[in-house]
């Protein structure tokens, strides 16, 4: 039984364990700094021994022994440098330390073999220098290989073993005693590589595991957690890499950007777990086409964005054709536990090096091409050209210029009527933003107010603005009501309200007579602090109305939270109400909608007779448009209030 616990115990100090790879590539690499210093070791110490019997021993065994052992030595030598470095398989590995333990076995036995058959022909130093040589071999070729344990001990067995027993066989009393000390040595070497190698694997233990969390938090940086996806960071260190890589070659580059349209209603309406769930769908289906259509990075940048990016990119036409597929895909409805949800999704493109120069150009021009699309072909995909080019130097020159302005001096406000579709009688104006810039001329608001907006310039706009509306509305006789448009950055500062506010206290306006308009965009922001100013400017005495109704994300969900007085139809609506039977049921909806809650309700957008009509049909009461009255320059409101006579209402 000892017996057999001692050779499994043997057995087990002398395997190679390849269940362990990162401890068989840490000897490896161990191993591939000590060799040489082995074979170096061995072939000199064996060249001056072979030297000291030169002349005693035949040359057959001093001289070709010698010779043919440093032969094998170079050669393993030369066998084993190729793999110094070098990143091998785990079965290649093993090998490798099996051939090891294998050349130490063969190449102890045959040094002690030739060492011992050279000690009979020399007088008492050769015999003395024959010991001398064996235990440096031993201690040598053992510290050499202590990163392999087994190799050492093999070493230990075929060299010291035999150069004991032999030396003790000679009966001299001085050799015996080299060979104790031989063997104390030996034995406190075979202890000191036991522990030195138990350590050896401990450390290997613990840097694998310490890799291994770290390279796991390296995932999880870059990992989005919900979908799974690559996140925002590991987008633009690829995005980096990929544009490098691009560029040294001569590749074109494509990046893609997904927003999803109607994602925020589904948050509104079921809440956020339900939102997450629908973003681990789109993750699923936006990774199915991404193997398939040739996109060679997908990552979640957030919220509901996603973007891709397309190495070696086709011709424009193939990338929109692609973007088109995604677009579609997204378009079918979503199977949830708790709902069946429909959206769809807007796509920006932008291809290096034609519209870009920079990675980081690249991006910034492919969110200009969603935003775009987003607003002009909601729903589809745009690619990044010239015209965008031209447009964002155009908006840059525009921002530039706002930032620059004065605008007490360069705004002005013109009017446009909403009136009463049964008395036909102007019952408000709507204040809209004219500016005048001194480098830049007149520039429509369709171009400056969105930029005003996206800067966070639109609150220094909106004060200037307000004042002048309401310095002019002053004017106007009392059961003449005024509009005014309020943005999310107005509703969205304390601050902000409390300047507008101030500017409505001493004004001497009544507030009862102010109709204060905003959209649905100010819901994308802090809601909290939205709700907490309309019921601010609510108790004031104003109207709040919401704006281009129809057309948000969440209207529904929202009008109940809002103390709403008025909506506003949108005009999207409206164009070929006549002619158009679903516009026309959503209108009639919007207005038994409205009555049904106790809002005002205008229409906007009016421009036909044929419109009109169909809205007297339906029983709508406000209106506002070019039918009736393009807007009015401050100036001219009472002018137009007295000398009123409609002539085409009354034609119609």
């Amino acid at each position: 039984m000892v017996v057999r616990r001692t050779l499994g115990y043997l057995a087990r100090i002398v395997a190679i364990r390849s269940d362990k790879p990162e401890l068989l590539k840490a000897q490896l690499t161990a191993l591939s700094r000590m060799i040489p210093l082995l074979y170096f070791i061995l072939v000199a110490n064996a060249w001056v021994l072979s030297i000291t019997f030169v002349g005693l021993a035949p040359d057959w065994l001093a001289l070709y022994v010698a010779l043919a052992l440093s032969v094998v030595c170079g050669l393993r030598l030369a066998l084993w440098w190729p793999k110094k470095g070098a990143i091998l398989s785990n079965r290649k590995c093993v090998r490798e330390l099996m051939h090891t333990n294998v050349f130490a076995a063969l190449l102890g036995i045959g040094f002690s073999l030739w060492a011992l058959s050279l000690f009979p022909y020399g007088g008492t130093y050769e015999k003395a220098h024959v010991g001398l040589f064996l235990t440096i071999t031993t201690l040598g070729s053992m510290l050499c290989l202590i990163h392999l344990r087994s190799a050492a001990l093999l070493v230990a067995v075929t060299v010291a073993v035999p150069f004991v027993l032999y030396f003790v066989s000679t009966g001299v009393p001085a050799f015996v005693g080299m060979a104790i000390n031989v063997t104390l040595v030996t034995i406190a070497a075979v202890i000191v590589i036991l522990f030195q190698y138990r350590d050896f694997t401990r450390m290997v233990q613990a840097r694998t595991r310490t890799e291994t969390l770290s390279n796991e938090n390296l995932r999880l940086a870059n990992v989005d957690s919900l979908t799974g996806l690559p996140n925002r960071r590991a987008f633009f260190t690829y995005l980096d890499a990929a544009f490098c890589t691009a560029q040294s070659r001569g590749a074109r580059l494509a990046l893609g950007i997904i927003d999803l349209n109607g994602f925020k209603a589904v948050n509104d309406l079921y809440g956020h777990a339900v939102g997450d769930k629908l973003l681990v769908q789109v993750a699923s289906r936006l990774s199915g086409i991404h193997a398939s259509n040739g996109a060679s990075f997908l990552s979640r940048l957030g919220g509901d964005e996603f973007a891709y990016a397309v190495a070696d990119a086709p011709d424009n036409e193939a990338l929109v054709v692609r973007a088109e597929e995604i677009v579609s895909l997204l378009r079918k409805p979503f199977v949830l536990a708790e709902a069946i949800v429909q959206i769809s999704g807007s796509i920006g493109i932008t291809v290096y090096p034609e519209m870009a120069s920079s990675a980081e150009q690249l991006f910034e021009r492919t969110d200009y091409a969603l935003y775009h699309g987003k607003h002009e072909r909601r729903g589809r995909a745009v690619l990044f050209s010239s015209d965008h080019e031209a447009q964002i130097n155009s908006e840059a020159r525009i921002e530039q210029a706002l930032k620059l302005a004065d605008f007490a001096q360069e705004l002005t406000v013109a009017f446009q009527p909403i009136f009463d579709i049964r008395s036909q009688a102007t019952i408000g104006f709507e204040a809209l933003a004219r500016w005048s810039s001194p480098s830049l001329g007149r520039i429509s608001p369709a171009q400056f107010v969105p930029i005003a907006e996206r800067t966070g310039i639109i609150s220094a706009l909106t004060r200037p603005l307000l004042e002048k509306a309401l310095l002019e509305a002053g004017k106007w006789p009392d059961d003449v009501r005024l509009s005014f448009n309020l943005s999310a950055h107005d509703l969205g500062s304390p601050d902000n309200l409390a300047a507008i506010v101030g500017i409505i206290e001493g004004s001497g306006f009544d507030p009862g007579r102010l109709d204060l308009e905003i959209t649905e965009t100010a819901f994308t922001h802090d809601f909290e602090q939205v709700h907490q100013s309309v019921d601010r400017l609510r108790r004031l005495g104003c109207g709040i109305s919401l704006d281009d109704f129809g057309t948000g994300y969440s209207s529904l969900s929202r009008l109940h939270a809002l103390p709403l007085t008025r909506i506003k139809i949108d005009r999207s609506f409206v164009t070929g109400l006549h002619k158009n039977p679903a516009s026309l049921k959503i209108v009639k909806s919007l207005l038994v909608l409205s009555r049904d809650m106790g809002l005002d309700c205008v229409v906007e957008g009016v421009e036909t007779r044929e419109e009109m009509a169909a809205l007297r049909e339906l029983g709508a009461v406000m209106a506002q448009g070019y039918f009736y009255s393009p807007p009015i320059a401050q100036n001219d409101v009472l002018s137009f209030l007295h000398d009123q006579t409609m002539p085409l209402l009354q034609a119609g």
